[in-house]
């Protein structure tokens, strides 16, 4: 039977399962990704777990998110993360080597192999051929103390590439495309894989581009082959030995189908706040804007920056505008410099910064008040940025320079008319300069044992919670709409990032973005219920949007539908995540009210769950498999792990309702 390179990625690592669409699957991890937004808690789980080896082949620990050194917090946070990499057997890349995706793609990933990251844009390594899925912290500690991914199979959805992008139209243009013809939820439940002749005509890169925003559309992971490019790239990578072939059988199908014509693309942007809001650039070209920022996970090739700086040579950006240029490693920055294409941009007005992520996780570089900002970032959810009412627009890097140079959105097309600026020519240098020096590698097995984890006074334990109850009788804390991202339940930004591994902490900034009372309600009321819409939790893995919720109290969410990610995460901590048998008593639930629930344990089995709210019966269902039904009753999967036979600690009880540890 002739199968698709999913299905060969999958069926390589089966553990348990059957690769039907919508069955649980049990998928071995070859390798971890973890970024310090988020890695900081995963390590304080591996030592919840007592875990004394990573088990994986690889695991690397990237600093990237939290650069800003305000004050003693985030530093302190990357001595422990080093710490924790020294005592568990992990890679360390040091704080300014780069955006994980990034320096991943150049120096680990693997075709072929299966990874598991902390960072919704996990997926971005799809584009070596890999199976990489973005997920909650806890699954990625999991991974790394050597148990397997469960998830449920998702549908492939096969995306023919014919045809080849037209001048000033590139990679990000192909995955605003798809985000145009289906918004943040058309890829919930699917794997997206590409494959057709225009592939020929994409760089591993720019594969990366696209597979990195798949995560946008909602989607479980995007692959691609590992063809003739990959081999190309990973030579150049002087890891020419890594590469094998992965690619589809002749004849091999798929369970939903697409068709793009890249030559028939022109340059598109997601208006705010929303990755879905993709219109044509020319529909909104003439608006003034204040900044223009050029870097980031989801432009983050040589050629992403090579392309503006050929355009902006000789030439100054507008007066008006901020023009920031934010490496995405510090060997795509040392190649720009001996490529002489740093000094252009420099020269142009850019603003060089640190390699990291920076201004796509709200760290610095916060836009003015009421202007529009020109970004090459994967997300632009309200308030992401750090400024309240913000208006970011996601674009390619030849929207951004053109907008940096005119000062309003402009298409680049009109280039060669408006400046005399002809679309540059780009060729991949053959020899490229590799940097491993900011790479630390694991200590020897006994060496590390003898490590101690170096913890700041802004470094906790990670709380226990105690497993659902049988009878539920809590009050209608929050009700919110569709699409309720990640970002509003538990904002990122340099005010509440460095809490990060202060979970009591940290839980003070819970929807203060949506309601600002809701944190003390929360504390005042205990156990409680979140009413949401559709796509609840979209956008980013962090996990503390489920654990800074259940330390408030929360025990379970009623929603239209979740967001993957977010869903598991619940489940992972003790948080029962329901749905609407009918989706009109979304209406009729109102904030306040008082939701009750009889035998709770004895209905979870069943998949429906009957409540009663002032006086009226409402039917609600679940997705939870027996596996997740034992994780609510635990209070979550670090009970589960830890009651297993040799991860057992009688010295640590689960927190009891109203308990702070």
């Amino acid at each position: 039977m002739a199968r698709n390179v999913t299905q060969k990625l999958i069926d390589a690592h089966l553990v348990s399962g059957e690769m039907r669409a919508g069955e649980e699957i049990a998928i071995a991890v070859d390798q971890t990704l973890t970024q310090d937004a988020t890695g900081t808690m995963v390590m304080l789980e591996l030592e919840a777990m007592d875990l004394d080896r990573a088990k994986t082949d690889v695991s690397v620990q990237y600093v990237d998110h939290n650069l800003l050194q305000t004050d003693s917090r985030n530093p302190d946070d990357h001595l422990f993360l080093r710490s924790a990499c020294r005592r568990f057997g992990l890679w360390y890349s040091k704080a300014g080597n780069g955006i994980s995706h990034a320096v991943h793609m150049q120096r680990f990933g693997t075709p072929g192999a299966t990874m598991l990251g902390s960072d919704s844009h996990t997926p971005a390594a799809g584009s070596l051929g890999m199976l990489a899925i973005g997920v909650g912290g806890l699954e990625v500690a999991m991974a790394i103390a050597g148990e397997p991914l469960t998830i449920r199979m998702p549908e492939v959805w096969g995306v023919e590439l014919t045809g080849e992008l037209p001048p000033w139209v590139s990679a990000k243009d192909v995955i605003l495309e798809m985000l145009r013809r289906h918004d943040v939820d058309g890829g919930v439940g699917r794997i997206v894989e590409y494959h057709g002749p225009g592939l020929a005509t994409l760089s591993a890169m720019d594969r990366h581009v696209i597979a990195n925003m798949g995560a946008e559309l909602g989607a479980t992971t995007t692959v691609f082959p590992a063809d003739d490019e990959i081999r190309r790239f990973l030579t150049s990578q002087q890891r020419g030995d890594d590469f094998r072939e992965v690619v589809a059988d002749a004849g091999a199908d798929y369970d939903v189908t697409e068709h793009i014509d890249l030559s028939e693309l022109e340059p598109l942007i997601a208006k705010p706040t929303s990755p879905g809001n993709v219109v044509p650039v020319r529909e909104v070209a003439g608006a003034e804007i204040a900044q223009v920022v050029i870097g980031s996970s989801a432009n983050p090739g040589l050629r992403d920056y090579a392309v503006p700086a050929m355009v902006a040579r000789g030439r100054q950006a507008h007066d008006r505008v901020s023009f920031d240029v934010n490496p995405s490693s510090r060997q795509t920055l040392e190649n720009l410099g001996e490529m002489d294409l740093l000094m252009p941009l420099i020269h142009a007005g850019a603003r060089l910064h640190q390699s990291g992520c920076l201004g796509c996780i709200g760290m610095g570089q916060a836009p003015a008040t009421d202007t529009i900002s020109l970004r090459t970032f994967p997300r632009n959810f309200p308030g992401r940025s750090g400024t309240a009412e913000d208006q970011v627009y996601l674009c390619s890097p030849e929207t951004a320079v053109a907008s940096a140079l005119t000062g309003e959105i402009t298409d680049p097309r009109d280039l060669p008319e408006r400046l005399g600026i002809e679309y540059p020519t780009y060729a991949e240098p053959e020899d490229l300069s590799i940097n491993t020096d900011m790479l630390v590698p694991p200590l020897d097995p006994e060496e590390a044992l003898a490590e101690e984890l170096d913890k700041g006074p802004n470094i906790s334990t990670l709380p226990i919670f105690d497993g659902i109850p049988d009878r539920l009788e809590v009050p209608v804390l929050l009700k919110v709409g569709d699409d309720i991202s990640t970002d509003e339940i538990m904002p990122a930004g340099q005010s509440v990032l460095p809490f990060r591994s202060n979970i009591p902490k940290i839980s003070e900034f819970v929807y203060y973005q949506v309601d600002d009372t809701y944190v003390s309600r929360a504390q005042e009321a205990g156990d409680h219920v979140i009413v949401g819409g559709d796509n609840y939790g979209q956008g980013s893995s962090r996990e503390h949007a489920a654990i800074a919720p259940r330390y408030l109290g929360l025990r379970a969410v009623i929603a239209k539908g979740y967001a993957r990610i977010h869903w598991q995460n619940l489940a992972n901590f003790g948080v029962l995540a329901l749905e609407f048998a009918d989706d009109a008593d979304y209406d009729r639930l109102e904030q306040g009210q008082t939701l009750t629930v009889e035998g709770l344990h004895d209905q979870l089995p069943s998949g429906e769950v009957t409540a009663t709210v002032e006086g009226r019966e409402v039917r609600l269902t679940h997705r939870l498999s027996e596996r997740q039904i034992e994780m609510l009753l635990e209070g979550g999967l670090v009970n589960v792990f830890r009651r297993q036979p040799d991860h057992s600690d009688a010295d640590s009880e689960p927190l009891a309702h109203g308990e702070r540890r």
